[in-house]
């Protein structure tokens, strides 16, 4: 069912015919679109400054109304939304094998039987939904959302247009006659099965007033069966002529030719002239019998079995009269032409006639099924895809997605929209999939088929899936494998679906949103992975500073538990060409003090001795931070029980130091102290050179113990 045309809001926001009132008024009916779906937030705004009265009326609550203008689809609905997408999938890698081809390979008679099994498929599946949709079971989620009268015509069009465009190969100009008649018996079944049974439990039923309609349409309908048991009965019907006639009609319905029991169509030709010879015949022995003979006591047998002969010899205005007395419409009188009018009657030829019975027997315009298959029988396809969108959007966009390769449409672009007449009705499909978030990969997977524009559409909602990333970190497993490098996840699905359509650069933005979005969690470890993922390199060194700023906010020991949950990506990192080395430089940097720090938790002091001055030989650690590293050794330099750091150990430290005196008095105090004031309360580089202070003293008590030593 495409998106309505309008929306009905109720209560109604503005009372009918007062719209042009709230316009004089100042205001009117805004109404923004939603970027996770397609619905709609409908409110009133102003048109322009407000005025004294509604100014004081702004903070008073205003209605907002959340329309949708599709209907989300339910359970089964999806069913076939989800499944078809793989015969899709499959005639859209059968496209790009052609576009791999030389010229006019898309023609061939090897990718046309692929392209009517795709086809054949799908209107294997729609039988398999109206099937499961007529069953009589209890359905615990309610009502369907779409009846089994739905699928029906479903069903019905897509196997029309199977029947009239992609007929087998070889067979492009056979006669079309007994592939239209089964498929109008096969879908619309006529004379019942009820009305058989009735009839054939009478012992004279001729006497029934269904019998001579029940005769004849099953005549029309090439039922050989049905009509030979009962022109059997009518042989012992109490008129002799009417016995004598029928024996007569018996031997022709039995032999009437049909063209799949011939090896030629020559040989079926032929056939055909010598059966019509034989048909003319029986008509006059029927013009021979005499007015008061043609009655008996409940009908005129001969007006009615005049009609059937008239039938079989192919006379239009008898058959178009019959058909419309039994309650037939224009498709049961074009099937009937093409069996006994024009028998050799080729596809190409079908528009003219349809036309003609048209003019006398119009499809019902309030139908859509009706007026698709007066479409499709007129060769009028872009009109069908018309018809097709008001039955439901997703026929209109399978068939026009058919029906381009086989140039039954038109391949420019829409000058105002820049689209292709296929490209249109899918997008449009894609649209009614948006209408549940949850459906996104499909919704992707179609509007990446439509070049440019629905390449960039589909990037706006690949940009706007929901990662779900609190789910996944509440997974211990879950996290675990990310930690490992792994992406998982619904940001899994989405990497997935951006590298099989080549779409790097949504790729990198979406891992950039998801490590945005945990750095403001404080998961800063995973962050770290997904902006490794992005490759954006400029965004990890964000979050290594958002690390580092927790130690100055939140102080050494949580510094150390957010810091230590980066530490794997350290070694793999040291392994990429394609880091920026300042980045990964001061990842290494968070992650050794943050190691040091741990250790000092644990009092493993040497170990801790060892890691600073480790930090401060390979120059891991930023000048900004060099004052914040020193002040964190002046527990270790007061260690009572033994010397931590050797003499020149303990020199570095205090060269390091000596830097940070002289550059600050030379008004580089923003490169080396900016950390260390953010420490101490953000006082200024008088008190951190105090702080400092400290250390010059740990340092001198440090080497004086050595001394003594």
């Amino acid at each position: 069912m495409p998106g309505t045309d309008n929306l009905n809001l109720v209560p109604p926001l503005v009372q009918t015919g007062k719209f042009e009132e709230l316009v004089k008024s100042g205001q009117t009916i805004s109404a923004s679109l939603s970027s996770a779906d397609n619905s709609l937030a409908v409110f009133i705004t102003n048109t322009g400054l407000p005025n004294a009265d509604q100014a004081r009326g702004v903070d008073e609550a205003q209605p907002v109304y959340l329309a949708g203008l599709d209907v989300v689809p339910s359970a089964e609905r999806r069913l076939l939304l989800t499944d078809t997408l793989i015969i899709f999938s499959a005639f859209q890698n059968l496209l790009k094998t052609a576009a791999s081809k030389e010229p006019g390979w898309i023609q061939s008679d090897q990718c046309l039987i692929m392209m009517r099994k795709l086809a054949v498929d799908y209107v294997i599946f729609i039988k398999e939904c109206w099937v499961h949709a007529s069953q009589p079971i209890s359905r615990p989620d309610g009502p369907l959302q779409y009846g089994s009268d739905h699928y029906r015509s479903l069903y019905t069009c897509f196997s029309l247009f199977v029947v009239l465009y992609l007929p087998e190969p070889g067979y492009e100009q056979a006669p079309i006659a007994d592939e239209l008649m089964e498929w109008l018996n096969t879908h619309f079944i006529e004379p019942s099965t009820e009305e058989g049974d009735h009839l054939s439990a009478l012992d004279r039923p001729w006497e029934d007033e269904s019998f001579w309609p029940y005769l004849t349409q099953a005549i029309i309908r090439g039922l050989s069966k049905s009509s030979l048991f009962f022109l059997n009965v009518l042989l012992s019907h109490p008129s002799d002529r009417l016995q004598r006639l029928t024996s007569t009609l018996i031997p022709l319905i039995e032999s009437q030719p049909r063209l799949l029991t011939f090896a030629t169509e020559k040989d079926f030709a032929h056939a055909i002239r010598r059966w019509n010879d034989k048909v003319k015949a029986l008509r006059l022995d029927m013009d021979r019998v005499p007015e008061n003979s043609r009655f008996d006591d409940f009908d005129n047998w001969w007006d009615r079995l005049s009609d059937i002969v008239g039938i079989l010899e192919g006379r239009t205005e008898v058959i178009q009269r019959v058909c419309e007395d039994l309650g037939g419409d224009w498709k049961e009188v074009c099937v009937a032409w093409t069996i006994f009018v024009a028998p050799r009657m080729r596809r190409q030829d079908l528009p003219e006639v349809v036309s003609q019975v048209l003019s006398d027997m119009p499809p019902d315009p309030t139908d859509a099924e009706d007026m698709l298959h007066a479409a499709l029988f007129s060769g009028h396809t872009a009109e069908a895809l018309q018809h097709a969108l008001r039955l439901d959007s997703w026929l209109s966009a399978h068939l026009a997605d058919i029906m381009e390769p086989l140039q039954l449409v038109d391949l420019e672009l829409d000058d105002e929209s820049g689209l292709s007449l296929r490209d249109q009705y899918i997008l449009s499909y894609a649209d009614y999939l948006h209408s549940d978030p949850a459906l996104w990969r499909i919704t992707v997977d179609y509007m990446y088929s439509c070049g440019d524009i629905g390449s960039s559409r589909a990037d706006e909602i690949l940009l706007r899936v929901p990662l779900q990333l609190h789910e996944q970190n509440s997974d211990l497993q879950v996290d675990s494998r990310i930690r490992a490098g792994d992406i998982v996840g619904v940001l899994k699905d989405v990497n997935k679906t951006c590298f099989e359509y080549n779409r790097e650069n949504v790729r990198r933005t979406v891992c950039r949103i998801a490590a945005q979005t945990l750095v403001s969690e404080k998961d800063y470890g995973l962050a770290v992975s997904y902006c490794i993922s992005a490759e954006d390199w400029r965004g990890m060194g964000r979050v290594v500073d958002r690390v580092l700023d927790e130690y100055t906010t939140s102080g050494p020991h949580k510094f150390s538990e957010y810091a230590l949950a980066i530490a794997p990506s350290v070694q793999d990192l040291q392994t990429q060409s394609t880091v920026q080395g300042v980045f990964v430089h001061r990842l290494i940097f968070a992650v050794r003090f943050a190691r040091y720090h741990e250790l000092i938790e644990k009092q493993d002091y040497h170990d801790a001795a060892s890691d600073l001055i480790a930090i401060l030989v390979e120059d891991v650690a930023p000048t900004s931070w060099w004052a914040v590293v020193l002040c964190d050794s002046v527990q270790l330099l007061r260690y009572a029980p033994e010397l931590l750091f050797s003499s020149s150990g303990a020199s570095l430290l205090l060269q390091r130091l000596d830097e940070i005196f002289v550059r600050t008095s030379q008004g580089a105090g923003d490169e080396y102290l900016p950390v260390l004031t953010r420490v101490i309360g953000g006082r200024g580089e008088k008190e951190a050179l105090e702080r400092l202070k400290t250390v010059r003293l740990a340092l001198a008590h440090y080497f004086a113990r050595c001394l003594v030593l």
